[in-house]
């Protein structure tokens, strides 16, 4: 099945982000996401975008950093975000394979595939959930949606992509007269 789009919103009443994944075929999966399974998530989401070997490689934790940054601009830019109106119709109502009812999601597994791509399985504590394979673009445009997501439900999260701290300044000698 290939994804066709992701949305997440805030829900004040339950204190939750609501992610709905539709599915291109006409299926629709509707996840409950807690704060604490956004930590999760978030977390490991960003272990995932750090684990490719070019950022591997790299010989100090600045140059990681900064070519995780750069590789994160760089997938945003190439990933399609709608915006709130741009939703299209629906015709018909979309085949629920999970149920009607969102799930609540308790496990996060994340893993990246031989292939490059990165697996993320968003699961209930008894059944069956979604599993998510996406390309780098993918994975960092849902890290971006989770981001945006938060900041709208105003948790206090700290879910920024790690940033390069400026080179402290070189100690000169001083003379004192």
């Amino acid at each position: 099945m290939k994804l066709e789009r992701i949305r997440i919103e805030f829900d004040a009443e339950q204190d939750r982000l609501l992610m709905r994944i539709l599915i291109d075929g006409g299926a629709e999966v509707l996840l409950w996401l807690t704060r604490r399974c956004v930590q999760r998530l978030s977390m490991a989401l960003l272990r995932m975008a750090e684990r490719k070997p070019e950022i591997q490689l790299q010989p100090s934790a600045e140059a990681r950093t900064a070519i995780l940054q750069f590789e994160h601009e760089r997938a945003l830019q190439q990933v399609k975000f709608a915006r709130a109106g741009d939703e299209p119709p629906t015709a018909a109502p979309r085949e629920q394979p999970l149920g009607g009812a969102p799930l609540l999601v308790t496990r996060i597994q994340a893993r990246r595939m031989p292939d490059g791509r990165s697996q993320v399985g968003l699961l209930p504590s008894e059944g069956d959930g979604a599993h998510l394979t996406l390309t780098d673009n993918l994975l960092h445009g849902l890290m971006r949606l989770v981001h945006s997501a938060v900041e709208k439900a105003d948790w206090n999260l700290n879910l920024e992509l790690p940033t390069v701290a400026p080179a402290p300044p070189e100690e000169t000698e001083r003379t004192l007269n």
